[in-house]
């Protein structure tokens, strides 16, 4: 569906306008080609734009992107409890304390987020037996059906917010950030067998 959609865009759109330009609209082609000179221009002096920005500020920005279209409408729950479960898939159990700082989030703003999450009986909390004043967060199976059935209705944003790749760069870019995310997060990803990446083909 992604490189159909990429070719119907790219390939049918380039024969379309070379339909009309041998059909003798020699007028509207050398209107077009203005028009498409000028939006090379744009979309160049973008590039070279973008090309200063740091990797962390563009990552930032195609956050946004995936935040303003993952509605709570669309992913069943709201995006903030998405990567609390996210989180919690790769490191079940962890301490109530571990998951405040992998979300940058105080600690009563968890113990709120946490109290939602048991609430919709997605996880549990339970008393670290070799620390009773800790709490450890446990995914349950329906917490997990809720994050599988999340991710898959993300994949309708996926064409939208990276249109500009093709199937190949695409997962390419699935394991540079895979590989980030284990540096960034050492506990993370730690089974190789947790997270499954997207298909090229």
């Amino acid at each position: 569906m992604v490189a159909a959609s990429w070719y119907n865009r790219r390939v049918m759109g380039n024969r379309t306008h070379t339909a009309h330009r041998d059909g003798g609209h020699t007028a509207n082609s050398g209107a077009t080609q203005i028009a498409n000179a000028s939006a090379t221009r744009i979309a160049d002096s973008g590039a070279t734009h973008a090309a200063d920005l740091g990797s962390m500020v563009l990552l930032t920005r195609l956050a946004k992107q995936v935040y303003r279209r993952s509605t709570e409408e669309l992913l069943g729950i709201h995006m903030r409890l998405v990567m609390a479960l996210s989180y919690l898939r790769d490191h079940d159990g962890a301490p109530q304390q571990e998951l405040a700082e992998a979300l940058c989030m105080d600690a009563n703003n968890v113990v709120l987020l946490l109290n939602e999450l048991e609430d919709l009986g997605h996880v549990t909390r339970r008393r670290d037996p070799d620390d009773r004043r800790r709490h450890r967060v446990l995914l349950t199976e329906q917490g997990r059906r809720a994050l599988t059935s999340a991710e898959r209705a993300q994949e309708t944003i996926e064409d939208d917010v990276l249109q500009a790749l093709d199937p190949d760069e695409r997962a390419t870019l699935w394991r540079l950030l895979t590989r980030a995310l284990r540096g960034a997060e050492p506990q993370a990803l730690a089974r190789e067998d947790v997270v499954v990446g997207p298909s090229s083909e």
